[in-house]
Order: structure tokens, then C-alpha cells, then sequence
């Protein structure tokens, strides 16, 4: 039985790792277009989302969304929910695979191969996501505990620098008033959806009870006014337009002058791989069970097959990946963009469907 401290770590993974996924694209190009009040609503509706959810979730304990789906739901409805679902889950750590293989090129290895790069990822992740749930959950507990205070120094380094421009800053304020649109709207929300992984690690957790979820809101607040404001500040309104992966430049900008490592950026790039590379691990895992509940069969299977079986839905995902290792930048762009979307109406969706099988429960009970 796993503590109720995970599933901070769960929601604090997620909310970290949208500084190198299209998050921060999508804030910026909107930063003259109510990014900032994109910031403030996505907060809200993050926070009430978490809190529903978990609330939720907590009435089923000991269960996944197989587990839930099955017992409430027509079979078939049941499979078809859960292929969806596989499929969300695996294009979310496909995501950040992809982008993450992109700044490597970039960054630290341009000469490399991309699919010597791609498959060295791909090898240790779908060897790690057939760990059990709870073995995941205690990697993931210690990549924190080394990559956290990293990327706090990193932040530290960065607002400390004297050539961080507090006026530009000032200046992407003045435009708070303006209306959000749906796009950064979803973009803001994405640094709250680490409860998702619920779906499958909820059966790990016995009574969930969260605390102060107001904490929560707070967090996700300031990572996300950080990934926003913190590049503006360093290269100002206009010329951000010319990075793409804001953060790692402005890492790659920020000098270490009494540190072993002289550039910030080997620093920061040790610590997001650790960390993206776990983040793939927890969503494929959640893709993989989701996967499996959808194909279970009634008849036990011999520990051979179910091998067989993950292997080869380990095996559509990476396929997944290396066709769209073809995708050039500003179409990755655009994928990435449009997952944002269609991210935030599936977890409206989840919501909802959640409370009709809490619903149903109930009504059976009384």
C-alpha cells in the first residue's frame, strides 16, 4: 500500500516536466493574448479538477480504471474506454519523448544519430514500465529527491542572474487583462494533470486522503508563472520568439563561476532526463495496464503470454514513437499543440464519467 506522499510526487512530476513540453511555447507566442490570465484560470480549474478527481477516486480503493470500468460499465463500452485511454496515455509519453530526443539533438549531441538516440530512450523505458506500480512509485520518490533540489538551484541561478530583465517582465503584465484563448488555456491547465496517473496507481492506494489541496494550486501557480515569465526575462518580449526550447536556452545562458560544471545547462539537462525519462516510464505503465485491462481475456494466461502480451504492446508504443520521429519541427509543434486540446476535453470526459460510476455505486447501495 503506497502513502498519500506519492501522490504528491505523481503531481509534482508532471508539473515540473511541462517546462520541456510545448507548454511554454504555447504560453509565450499568446504572451501579448492573455497567457497571464490563461495562467489565473488554468490554476483554478486545475486545482478543482485535481480535487474532484481524487475525491472520486478515493471511493474506489484499491482499484484502476479496469478494475472500475468493468464492474460498472458494459463490457464493451468498458474495452472501448480503456483502448482510448491506452492511446491517450501513450501519445502523452510519447510527447515527451519526442521533444525530449529533440533537445538532446540540439543541445548536447548534434552529430548523434536521432534513432540511436530515440532507442537508447525507448530500451530503458519499456524495461523499466513492466515494474509493478508500487516499484515505479518509490523510482520515482528518489529521482525526485535528486533532480528537485537541481532544478531549485537552477531557478535560483536564473532569477539571481543580473542580467535577468525584470522590466520585460513588467511589461508582459500590463497585458493581463487581455482574454485567454481555448489553446493557452489548455496549455496552462497541463501542469495539473499528474492525478490522471490515478487511473491505474489508485490501486496501490487505500483510503486516499489529500491534505491542503490548496498547496496543490499554489504549486502549480508558481511553476507555471516560472516556465512563463523567467525566459521572458532573460532574452525579453520579442526575441523569445527565436528559441524553441526557451528553457533549455535560457539554462544554456546562465554561468556557474564556482561550481565544478562551469555551464548551467549539463546541469539542467542531467536533471530533465532523469525526470522525463521517469515521466515516460509512469505514463507508459498507466498506457500498458490500460492496454492490457482492454485485451484481458477471462482464461488465466501462463506468465509466458502475459510477457508476450506486454512485449508487444511495449512494442506498438515505441512503434508509435519512431513514426513520428519523421515529423519536422513545426509539425511537432503542431502535434504537440493539438495533444494539449484534446488532452484537457479527455480529462473533462474522465471527470465526468468517473462521477457517473460513483453515481451508479451509490445508487446500488442504497
Amino acid at each position: 500500500m503506497a502513502k498519500s506522499r506519492y501522490f504528491y510526487c505523481l503531481f509534482l512530476m508532471n508539473s515540473l516536466i511541462n517546462i520541456i513540453n510545448y507548454v511554454p511555447r504555447e504560453l509565450i507566442d499568446r504572451r501579448f493574448a492573455g497567457a497571464l490570465m490563461s495562467v489565473l484560470i488554468g490554476t483554478i480549474f486545475g486545482t478543482l479538477f485535481v480535487y474532484i478527481f481524487t475525491v472520486l477516486i478515493a471511493k474506489f480503493p484499491g482499484k484502476g480504471f479496469p478494475e472500475i470500468f468493468y464492474s460498472l460499465l458494459p463490457k464493451k463500452l468498458a474495452k472501448t474506454l480503456l483502448l482510448l485511454f491506452a492511446g491517450l496515455w501513450c501519445v502523452a509519453g510519447g510527447v515527451t519523448l519526442l521533444s525530449f530526443v529533440d533537445i538532446t539533438l540540439r543541445f548536447i549531441s548534434p552529430d548523434s544519430s536521432p534513432y540511436t538516440v530515440v532507442i537508447s530512450f525507448l530500451v530503458l523505458v519499456c524495461i523499466c514500465c513492466r515494474f509493478d506500480s508500487l516499484s515505479i512509485l518509490y523510482g520515482l520518490e528518489i529521482i525526485l529527491s535528486v533532480t528537485l533540489p537541481l532544478i531549485i538551484y537552477g531557478l535560483v541561478k536564473a532569477l539571481a542572474n543580473p542580467d535577468f530583465n525584470w522590466d520585460s517582465v513588467l511589461q508582459v503584465t500590463t497585458y493581463f487583462w487581455h482574454k485567454p484563448d481555448l489553446m493557452s488555456l489548455s496549455a496552462a491547465t497541463f501542469s495539473f494533470s499528474g492525478y490522471l496517473n490515478l487511473a491505474i496507481f489508485n490501486r496501490v492506494f487505500h483510503g486516499l486522503k489529500l491534505k491542503h489541496v490548496w498547496i496543490l494550486g499554489v504549486e502549480g501557480l508558481s511553476v507555471l508563472l516560472l516556465t512563463f515569465l523567467v525566459p521572458i526575462g532573460y532574452f525579453g518580449t520579442v526575441a523569445i520568439d527565436r528559441h524553441v526550447y526557451t528553457w533549455f536556452s535560457t539554462a544554456d545562458s546562465i554561468r556557474m563561476e564556482n561550481f565544478i560544471i562551469e555551464r548551467m545547462l549539463f546541469i539542467f539537462y542531467f536533471a530533465y532526463l532523469s525526470l522525463s525519462l521517469v515521466s515516460v516510464i509512469v505514463l507508459w505503465h498507466g498506457g500498458l495496464e490500460l492496454l492490457k485491462g482492454a485485451i484481458s481475456s477471462v482464461k488465466k494466461q501462463s506468465p509466458k503470454a502475459e510477457r508476450w502480451k506486454e512485449w508487444s504492446i511495449l512494442g506498438l508504443f515505441s512503434a508509435m514513437v519512431l513514426s513520428l520521429m519523421g515529423l519536422d519541427q513545426y509539425e511537432l509543434n503542431m502535434f504537440g499543440a493539438w495533444f494539449l486540446q484534446i488532452r484537457w476535453f479527455g480529462e473533462m470526459f474522465i471527470i465526468a464519467l468517473l462521477f457517473y460510476c460513483y453515481r451508479k455505486v451509490r445508487r446500488g447501495s442504497l
